[in-house]
């Protein structure tokens, strides 16, 4: 366990003890110390993390929409890419992801309702030859490290699918601590009318001569950042 690992454990420990005795040796205790929103989305956060990394996924941080951009165009310089698809917002603004990207020099898709179904079959194939897709997710489940996603029109679910390499948002606040926590949140009425994915780290399969092979049915990389509007 790391030491920010660590520090989040005590922090935990301390937020939830009861009958801390007093400093002064006195009978009694001292009053419970009442956990707050703050840090219980801290820890949601950290739980998320170590277990997307235990499945293979790299954590980018808990950062600020401007430290998410920043980062995003780090992991496609890294890559090389030279192209990327962008998938519209729920909370965060695509927009200024995508502007940061063409002037790293990289080409960006930007995904938007498409009726015609030549125009989707096209949009598919431009996907299956990006380089990244960076999406934003609607929930991450911190008990599995799973990112939550609906599909719709502006927002495909080819889009994590197709692309190599996946960048994906979580909303600090959508972290949630378990499956049924994230299902209730997004309701049976959607789940009943969209395409719902849970993504839990890069795509594998050990159907080949029975190895493990990244990236057959789905991204072979997948880079989360966690983002906290209240720090930018």
């Amino acid at each position: 366990m790391g030491d920010f690992h660590k520090l989040i454990a005590n922090v935990r420990e301390a937020l939830e003890r009861h009958d801390v005795p007093a400093h002064n040796g006195a009978a009694g205790s001292a009053a419970t110390v009442p956990r707050t929103e703050a840090a219980r989305r801290v820890e949601l956060a950290s739980q998320f993390a170590r277990e997307l990394q235990a499945l293979g996924g790299h954590f980018l941080g808990t950062l600020s929409p401007r430290e998410t951009i920043a980062r995003i165009v780090e992991v496609a310089l890294a890559l090389k890419a030279h192209t990327a698809a962008v998938g519209a917002g729920i909370i965060n603004d695509s927009a200024p992801i995508a502007a940061a990207l063409e002037r790293a020099g990289i080409s960006v898709i930007r995904t938007t309702a498409i009726a015609d179904d030549q125009a989707r079959a096209e949009l598919r194939g431009n996907l299956a030859r990006c380089d990244l897709a960076v999406i934003e997710a609607d929930y991450g489940i911190a008990a599995t490290g799973t990112l939550a996603m609906v599909a719709t029109p502006e927002r495909p679910g080819s889009l994590t699918l197709l692309p190599p390499v996946n960048v994906m948002l979580v909303n600090v606040e959508r972290i949630l601590p378990d499956l049924a926590a994230a299902l209730a949140a997004i309701g049976a009425a959607t789940i009943a009318s969209h395409r719902v994915a849970l993504v839990s780290g890069p795509s594998r399969t050990a159907d080949i001569e029975k190895r493990i092979v990244l990236g057959v049915h789905g991204p072979r990389e997948i880079h989360v950042a966690a983002v906290w509007h209240g720090n930018d």
